[in-house]
């Protein structure tokens, strides 16, 4: 009888543990920032990508359409048990180049001074001229491939 409340009493506390830790948030950092001391060493208008890429590192981004801006993103995400992963903080290293590739400005940023971005895919931006109507239906007429010669 002793050793059956014992065996009860453990699974008991077992279970208790097992349930504290499950309200416990998983926690993850992902990318990397430099710390404030070696930002220090960067001077706008002297240092160049060069000089920042061996300062500080190569950046975790960089610009989409012109590559113009190093961006360098840390995040600490928590995810509790069903609910969705919440992103709790995120700093932000934007350091910009002018046109002779010399460091125009470094700006940091965190969670505070973002946005939410509505994704519209219907209008991301490209490069290139723009076609008309005819100009589509028309434009491969004339153009010979591979393909007519394969047999």
């Amino acid at each position: 009888m002793h050793l059956l409340r014992r065996t009860r009493i453990a699974a008991i506390v077992t279970l208790g543990a097992m349930i504290v830790t499950g309200c416990e948030p998983e926690v993850r950092n992902h990318g990397y920032v430099p710390p404030d001391e070696d930002l220090a060493q960067i001077q706008v208008g002297l240092d160049t990508r060069g000089s920042v890429r061996r300062k500080i590192g190569r950046p975790g981004a960089t610009g989409v359409f012109t590559d113009d801006g190093w961006y360098y993103v840390a995040s600490t995400v928590e995810h509790l048990t069903y609910h969705a992963p919440e992103v709790v903080s995120r700093q932000v290293l934007a350091i910009t180049f002018d046109e002779r590739d010399v460091v125009a400005s470094v700006q940091r940023l965190d969670l505070e001074d973002g946005r939410q971005l509505a994704l519209e895919p219907d209008v991301t931006p490209t490069y290139g001229r723009e076609l008309t109507i005819l100009e589509q239906a028309f434009g491969n007429i004339g153009i010979v491939t591979g393909d007519l010669f394969d047999e």
